[in-house]
């Protein structure tokens, strides 16, 4: 069985491509956290990821560095010769699914400056 899920944040906005044959794909970076600290820190995977077809658009559309998102899919390995004639090995993830867990507004109130907040009301009965 080859299944994973991850849960992380994109390190750069998602790049959208398309085959020669005209089969749209999205590829992002997700850092995600490992469970366990080693040296009292925990350690960051960057893990390369893969969407296709209806999915890319949406997520080249909606995510952008440092969105938070969920991805449910495999892992994946392929190779290809180099210009310099080496063999090049991959893996990434095929995701099946992306599930966006920060919206829009919130991925653009990061950088928002607070001060227009009105103060909460004194007056509450609780």
């Amino acid at each position: 069985m080859n299944k994973v899920f991850l849960i992380g944040n994109l390190t750069k906005d998602p790049e959208l491509s398309s085959t020669t044959s005209g089969i749209k794909f999205c590829r992002f970076t997700l850092a995600v956290s490992r469970s366990y600290a080693k040296d009292g820190k925990r350690e960051t995977d960057f893990l390369p990821v893969v969407v296709w077809r209806a999915q890319a658009d949406n997520c080249a559309r909606y995510l952008k560095k440092g969105s938070r998102a969920a991805v449910c899919g495999s892992i994946q390995t392929r190779t290809y010769d180099a210009q310099d004639g080496s063999r090049r090995y991959v893996t990434e993830i095929a995701a099946d699914e992306v599930q966006f867990l920060t919206t829009k507004n919130e991925d653009e109130r990061d950088g928002a400056d607070f001060d227009d907040l009105k103060p909460i009301d004194d007056d509450l009965p609780f």
